[in-house]
């Protein structure tokens, strides 16, 4: 019962306005871009992995139509709170994506990490060093913010656990 009360204390974020969202997915959809881009570009670059390129590419595509379909008016919640049958098929069509690029990115890092750190000259067992470089730092950008995701969660959990003994302590 106190958890609930103390969740009832935190205000509902503000809805952000129509520029600021619009703003976001531009940002949001620029590194999709670059990854197809890079992927096309340097598709056959790099003999010693060369999935690589198409990690790059295949990522991209589906990282823009997952931010593509979270755009479309199925994939907003009525106010009423009621669930229509297309609702109901982006979700799992978003649902479904999400653990593709999951998996997919997981196929990924075994490209990228077990070709560490590759001979960038050309030869037969070479690999493009843009292509390289921008593939392996945007994987490891992920496993970053993925750290400070957890950091901050676990941080916002602390206070939670500090602000909920504080209000035990008036109980007694």
């Amino acid at each position: 019962m106190e958890d609930r009360r103390l969740l009832q204390n935190f205000p509902k974020p503000p809805k952000l306005s129509t520029p600021v969202l619009i703003i976001s997915k531009l940002i949001v959809t620029a590194l999709p871009i670059a990854q197809v881009s890079i992927g096309a570009i340097y598709l056959h670059d790099c003999p010693k992995q060369p999935y690589i390129p198409i990690y790059l590419l295949v990522s991209g595509v589906f990282a823009l139509v997952l931010g593509l379909l979270s755009c479309l008016p199925c994939s907003q919640e009525p106010e009423d709170g009621t669930q229509s049958p297309l609702s109901s098929l982006c979700t799992a069509w978003n649902s479904l994506v999400s653990l593709f690029l999951f998996c997919w990115f997981i196929a990924g890092n075994v490209w990228i990490y077990s070709i560490y750190q590759p001979d960038y000259n050309s030869g037969t067992d070479y690999c493009n060093k843009t292509l390289y470089l921008f593939a392996f730092w945007t994987t490891t950008l992920v496993y970053i913010l993925l750290g400070i995701t957890f950091l901050g969660g676990c941080c916002m959990l602390f206070c939670l656990c500090l602000c909920g003994r504080s209000g035990n302590v008036d109980d007694v």
